[in-house]
């Protein structure tokens, strides 16, 4: 046998146990950036998401339920994932070096009033740090999805939501709990 039942009984159970420490610590945090989401979008406002490996995952996924949709059957909502276009994150990679090809895009689409996201789960993600700085600097809310610790991304956003976990498949795990949780709120609330 590869593997045994103890072992994924095991993974499951410590995934739990990071939600629910979630769920005593990050559930103020949670509704903050619901009411900023909401805010955003009801005036016409953007939303951006970056992230890098499973995160560049987690922003694409959450791009996608809210320019799809997620539960309800409603008109698309101004969300963009930065990780998306290759053609763009290879010139710029190439052009001006890995750690702008965040910021570039930031520079280029971000407008006063609009969400930032930058999901790390270390919160040390150089590229995400130089472009959450740049859209603060442009107007922009920002904020930060990390790990227990929030690295220096916690300090360079307006809100941040660290996850109370060192483990990285844990961290995304929550975020994109937390992800569903967003967009089920700002369904709910901006189409009722």
């Amino acid at each position: 046998m590869v593997t045994s039942a103890h072992e994924i009984q095991k993974e499951l159970q410590e995934s739990i146990k990071v939600k629910e420490s979630l769920l005593s610590s990050g559930l103020k945090t949670i509704e903050k950036i619901a009411n900023l989401l909401i805010d955003a979008l009801k005036n016409g406002n953007a939303v951006y998401l970056m992230g890098n490996g499973g995160s560049a995952a987690d922003a694409q996924h959450i791009a996608g339920e809210l320019v799809g949709r997620f539960k309800k059957d409603r008109r698309p909502l101004p969300v963009h994932s930065f990780t998306t276009d290759t053609s763009i994150l290879t010139a710029i990679a190439n052009d001006y070096g890995y750690d702008s090809c965040f910021s570039r895009q930031v520079d280029a689409f971000v407008k006063k009033g609009d969400i930032v996201f930058g999901l790390s789960t270390s919160g040390d993600s150089a590229n995400v740090l130089k472009a959450v700085l740049l859209a603060k600097e442009k107007g922009a809310v920002t904020v930060g999805l990390t790990g227990e610790n929030g690295g220096e991304l916690k300090d360079a956003v307006d809100i941040c939501l660290m996850v109370p976990s060192s483990s990285t498949p844990r961290i995304q795990e929550c975020h994109i709990t937390v992800g569903h949780i967003l967009c089920f709120i700002v369904e709910r609330e901006l189409f009722t």
